[in-house]
């Protein structure tokens, strides 16, 4: 549990949308009709950005987060870094699972992809899990050792290191499920730094993705922060 709320959580909005992903790809694999060659595949094309999302994540974490922990608290990543070697040996587990499904024959698909589900659902469990300790050892560390700017330095090197389609799905993830204010202090920042078409792309997005009374909250937001 978040003890400091006035302190920059680095993983609060990042975590929302990771869950959001992890939580609907769950629910839409379990729904799946695997014999549907159509709905199969797209399913898997799912699964595959949801797992190469996450490995993502966990080496930005393992390249910028930890060692900030580490040089304030030796041993301080310990949990999560080795919570990280797990989630890799599961990330390859299912992508074997995949390729299962894809050379398996319509009467073996359904009996593999209930297999997988249930994998997932363990996958993300675990998940779920893991960030809770995040938020709460991680964000303490971070806390104890930095202040808010140095950490959202430390944000902001991890955010220029991210590929262009790595970072564009997790905005896709993050902005639907943060709050509306979360949701309007990451657009202000993101239109400072973008340029106009870009900014317009991802509003247009956007606004497919959240509610009407979401997409007027944020329009007005905007328009008062500009």
């Amino acid at each position: 549990m978040n003890t400091q709320q006035d302190r920059y959580d680095i993983y609060q909005i990042i975590h929302k949308g990771l869950r959001a992903f992890l939580a609907q790809t769950l629910v839409d694999t379990g729904r799946t009709d695997w014999a549907d060659a159509e709905r199969r595949q797209a399913q898997l094309a799912q699964l595959r950005g949801l797992l190469d999302l996450c490995e993502h994540h966990v080496e930005n974490e393992d390249h910028h987060l930890h060692p900030a922990m580490e040089a304030v608290r030796p041993g301080s990543s310990g949990q999560t870094a080795g919570d990280h070697l797990d989630h890799g040996h599961h990330i390859e587990a299912l992508r074997s699972r995949l390729r299962q499904i894809e050379g398996a024959v319509n009467g073996e698909r359904e009996r593999l992809g209930e297999q997988l589900y249930r994998e997932l659902a363990v996958f993300v469990a675990e998940n779920f899990e893991h960030m809770e300790v995040e938020e709460r050892h991680n964000n303490a560390v971070l806390w104890a050792g930095y202040r808010d700017d140095q950490i959202i330095a430390i944000e902001q090197r991890l955010i220029a290191s991210l590929p262009p389609p790595v970072l564009d799905q997790c905005l896709h993830w993050m902005l639907p499920y943060a709050t509306p204010g979360q949701r309007l202090g990451l657009l202000t920042a993101i239109r400072a730094g973008a340029p106009a078409e870009v900014f317009g792309g991802l509003l247009e997005r956007l606004r497919t993705q959240l509610t009407p009374r979401d997409w007027q909250q944020l329009q007005g937001g905007l328009a008062q922060a500009a």
